[in-house]
C-alpha cells in the first residue's frame, strides 16, 4: 500500500511539472500553426490563380479576418458568381491576431503584386510572412 502511494505521489508531481510546462508551450504552438495556415492559404491562392488562369486576391478584413476572393474578371471586387472563401484565424489558433499592410494579388504566371508583409502575432511574439514580385511566399525568421 504505502508503494502505491509513493507512485502516485511521484506521478502527480510529475503531471503538474508537465502540465506547467505544456501550458507556456501552447501560445508557441498556437502562434506557429497560425503562421503555418495563413502561409499555406497564400500558396494555394497562388497556385489556384494559375490553375484557373485568373487573379486570386487576399483580403486581410480585420485581425481576425481574411478573404480569399477568386476574381474571375480581374476587376477587384467580390461580384456575383465569384468565389469567396471566408478565413477566421481565431477558430483554431486562440489569442492569434493577423495584419496585413496590403491584400496581395496572385496573377496567373505565378506572380504577385500588392506586395506587402503579413505579421501574425500573440502573447509570446509575432513572425512575418514576406510576399515577393515572383509570388514567392516566405516566413521571415526572428533576428
Amino acid at each position: 500500500m504505502a508503494e502505491l502511494l509513493i507512485v502516485l505521489g511521484i506521478l502527480s508531481v510529475l503531471s503538474l511539472i508537465g502540465g506547467s510546462w505544456l501550458s507556456t508551450q501552447i501560445p508557441h504552438y498556437q502562434l506557429n500553426g497560425a503562421v503555418r495556415q495563413v502561409r499555406a492559404d497564400l500558396l494555394a491562392a497562388r497556385m489556384q490563380a494559375v490553375s484557373q488562369g485568373n487573379e486570386f486576391r487576399v483580403l486581410f478584413v480585420d485581425e481576425e479576418h481574411y478573404d480569399i476572393l477568386d476574381d474571375d474578371n480581374n476587376n477587384g471586387k467580390a461580384d456575383s458568381g465569384e468565389l469567396v472563401e471566408h478565413r477566421s484565424i481565431l477558430e483554431d489558433y486562440a489569442g492569434v491576431t493577423v495584419h496585413s499592410n496590403r491584400n496581395p494579388i496572385f496573377h496567373p504566371r505565378g506572380t504577385a503584386s500588392s506586395l506587402g508583409t503579413v505579421t501574425i502575432a500573440n502573447q509570446v511574439g509575432e513572425k512575418s510572412i514576406t510576399i515577393s514580385i515572383t509570388g514567392q511566399v516566405k516566413v521571415k525568421l526572428p533576428q
